[in-house]
């Protein structure tokens, strides 16, 4: 099992208990569980990394168990009782230091110190949706749920929130606006917070400012929104709703980028690459789909045989297709170039090179050729072992004719 783990880049939780980890090169979905003993208050509500390396998971379960498993084993570590069905779901999980941060649907919010029995709790209010954690200030926290407003939370000083949202004005019938906060994300190298609600809405707040009401608030669609998740650029939100829709939302105007197709049930987990723009998206359609951000192309989709609760990304380059093009061409071509590992051949222009699937993409180094080796000053093209005859074949005709 530790090879099959340790080829896995996402992961995602099921309605079953099960912890699928899925290779994107092979197009294959693994298992790690025990299968006698799977019951169906395992279900796993949450996920998220146990160590800033992502060599473990940690994962919430219905039934109030927080298990973790060793990507590198392929094997579950340790398991241990955070909570019982009386108090919900799991909202959100994190880690800080050496302490785990859980928190459940009553508002129960616990930080557990590691080799000592003392918890301490924090009330946040009942209805909880989600609990999210600052990943640049990792002692804040925010949590929002059904008639519980956004709040935010130094776990350092957790008597008070420093942060309270303020609901938006009465509508234009003068009937207040109901709360149902579903999702929150942090902009990085800012204070401001994303939410999604269950009324469709996009709101972004600013506890550094003395405003509690939203900065900026725009809508999609008309069902309720479930997820979201920030790109790399940090200047767009990707929101999921329970028809299957994706959208790209940008945050400076509140106007929508695109949409992204071909979903056939409910979003329920949603995950941007850190680095790179890949959305991976799972829900009740029972599909893990991978999409560029760029184009909102499909570039990977594997059938996960039961309904998905959340996804987990891993944060090393994934196996894609990614073309980085100049502006402008460079002179005669000279060298052939055919990948070491024989994925695929090209006769190319000079400075085209290709770069094998398991380097990062921006490395800027070519993998070594059978026929030479390229400029690497040139336009990259990064070239994965399952990437199709059709994706190949017209670079292979430009190089002819440039030949």
């Amino acid at each position: 099992m530790a090879v099959k783990s340790q080829l896995c880049s996402v992961w995602v939780g099921s309605e079953t208990g099960i912890l699928k980890g899925v290779s994107l090169s092979k197009k294959q979905a693994f298992n790690f569980c025990e299968m006698s003993c799977l019951t169906r208050d395992q279900e796993v509500c949450t996920m998220a990394w146990g160590d800033p390396h992502e060599t473990e998971v940690l994962i919430g379960c219905l039934n109030g168990r927080v298990k973790t498993f060793s990507t590198e084993k392929g094997i579950f570590t340790e398991s241990r009782e955070c909570g019982d069905l009386s108090q919900g779901r799991f909202t959100g999980l994190a880690v800080m230091d050496s302490s785990l941060i859980t928190c459940v649907e009553s508002g129960l919010l616990k930080v557990w110190n590691e080799g000592s029995s003392n918890t301490a709790e924090i009330n946040v209010g009942t209805g909880v949706c989600r609990m999210r954690q600052n990943p640049s200030q990792r002692h804040h926290v925010a949590t929002g749920g059904k008639e519980n407003p956004l709040k935010l939370w130094d776990l350092q000083r957790p008597d008070k929130s420093i942060f309270t949202a303020k609901n938006v004005a009465n509508d234009w019938l003068d009937l207040r606006v109901p709360v149902w906060v579903r999702d929150i994300a942090f902009i990085q190298d800012s204070n401001k917070i994303v939410t999604c609600t269950g009324h469709h809405q996009v709101r972004v707040y600013d506890p550094s400012s003395p405003q509690r009401r939203p900065v900026l608030e725009t809508q999609y669609g008309e069902y309720p929104l479930t997820t979201l998740s920030l790109p790399a650029d940090q200047a767009s939100v990707v929101v999921g709703n329970t028809h299957g829709q994706l959208a790209i939302l940008d945050l400076r105007k509140g106007l929508v980028r695109g949409c992204i197709k071909g979903l056939a049930g409910g979003v329920r987990g949603l995950q941007c690459h850190p680095s790179l723009p890949v959305l991976a998206s799972c829900g009740l359609d029972r599909f893990l789909r991978v999409h560029s951000l760029k184009d909102r192309t499909l570039q990977h989709k594997v059938y996960m045989k039961s309904r998905l609760n959340c996804v987990l990304l891993s944060s090393r380059d994934l196996e894609l297709l990614w073309l980085h093009i100049p502006q402008s061409w460079p002179a005669k071509p000279k060298l052939p170039l055919i990948t070491k590992r024989g994925v695929c051949a090209f006769f190319g222009v000079q400075g085209l090179y290709i770069s094998g699937s398991n380097l990062p993409v921006s490395s800027q180094s070519s993998v070594s050729c059978k026929a030479g080796t390229a400029d690497p000053g040139g336009p990259e093209v990064t070239v994965p072992a399952s990437a199709p005859a059709w994706k190949i074949l017209p670079w292979l005709l430009l190089a002819v004719w440039w030949n």
